[in-house]
């Protein structure tokens, strides 16, 4: 079943969706700058020096810019979507820039607080490319009159602090998952330019290979640095690996007419994403989630179920929704607290050179 999602009609309504933080929705991080500071990268130098002269080359430096065509294609597109597809659309962009911009803040707080020149660098270029990934998104929310002020937005929304080896995992996974959306959806409407329901998804492909890129990046640090790959921090590997792709699904069966929109199925789309991004994943870490697993699959429909009750519960108000809200998070919890004993999959070789994009 469908989860409710809040619906987006003004500037602040779109607004009020970016600065409010759930469970499921993109978050502002802050981090150990001390520590991040440390971060030795010289095991891995002759690949690192070679991924910095590509974010110095800037290959997409010209294309985060609209066509001419872009706007007339939106007015006319926006015409044949259903109320329903829209809301779902722009929650998506809300949501995707949201995402992008945390990144564009985060990396420009580390490097204004470190003097290690190779993270200070690469902190640079990332900030360079979410920056413009913001920005595209935003012109596009600014076609619906539902631009998002972006200054307020980093006044205004809660900052959550993570270790730097969290913040390793974290965006390892939410880029190169990201990667393996984008490239699906890319290829699909690329093969189907009749399901296309707005210009953006024109930018995908190059989009996903500085997702791809960034996601390397952070390879190389855990690489470089091996210990964050072994002991109690493979429990912590786990965690991220399971919150990720749960956050994942939960989100696509919010918005399912969105996939459907597409010509995707959303639970196939989620699973074939996740076997590219476990495919992916086994250049550092040690294990990989089982995802054929019988209980995973069980596990997160009920989830995703639990987060639809919970967010009805919510949006009832009154006495007994936020009641209903916490009794159904508390069992989404419970959910996925099974789901982190469903048994892994060891991954002892894992891959020592740089991947490039492939599926």
């Amino acid at each position: 079943m469908q989860q409710s999602i809040t619906e987006i009609h003004s500037v602040e309504d779109a607004a009020q969706k970016a600065v409010t933080n759930t469970i499921f929705s993109p978050r502002f991080y802050t981090t150990d700058f001390e520590a991040m500071d440390k971060i030795n990268i010289e095991p891995v130098r002759a690949e690192w020096d070679a991924m910095m002269a590509e974010y110095e080359g800037d290959n997409n430096h010209d294309h985060f810019q609209r066509d001419a065509t872009f706007a007339d294609e939106v007015r006319t597109l926006d015409a044949k979507m259903s109320p329903e597809l829209k809301q779902e659309f722009l929650d998506f962009l809300v949501s995707s820039l949201t995402s992008e911009f945390s990144g564009c803040v985060l990396y420009n707080e580390i490097k204004r607080n470190v003097t290690n020149p190779d993270i200070k660098q690469l902190m640079e270029y990332m900030a360079r490319d979410e920056s413009r990934h913001a920005g595209f998104l935003n012109s596009s929310l600014k076609d619906y009159g539902l631009g998002i002020n972006l200054g307020d937005l980093k006044r205004n929304k809660h900052y959550t602090y993570f270790k730097p080896k969290y913040i390793f995992y974290a965006t390892y996974l939410s880029e190169k998952i990201g990667y393996a959306r984008y490239i699906k959806i890319f290829r699909q409407l690329e093969a189907n330019p009749h399901l296309r329901f707005h210009p953006i998804f024109r930018w995908f492909q190059r989009w996903c290979n500085d997702e791809f890129r960034h996601g390397e990046s952070f390879a190389l640090i855990m690489r470089a640095n091996p210990e964050l790959l072994r002991g109690h921090n493979v429990l912590w590997i786990r965690f991220f690996l399971l919150a990720v792709y749960a956050t994942m699904y939960v989100r696509d069966h919010t918005r399912p007419q969105l996939k459907q929109a597409m010509g995707l199925a959303p639970t196939e789309y989620d699973f074939e994403v996740f076997r590219i991004t476990n495919e992916i994943s086994k250049q550092c870490f040690p294990v990989l989630l089982d995802i054929d697993h019988p209980a995973f699959h069980r596990n997160l429909e009920r989830l995703s179920y639990c987060a639809q009750r919970a967010e009805e519960g919510k949006l009832a108000g009154g006495l007994m929704g936020p009641v209903r809200k916490v009794l159904w998070s508390v069992a989404g919890a419970a959910v996925f607290a099974r789901m982190y004993f469903i048994p892994v999959k060891s991954n002892s070789l894992p891959q020592t050179t740089r991947l490039q994009p492939a599926w």
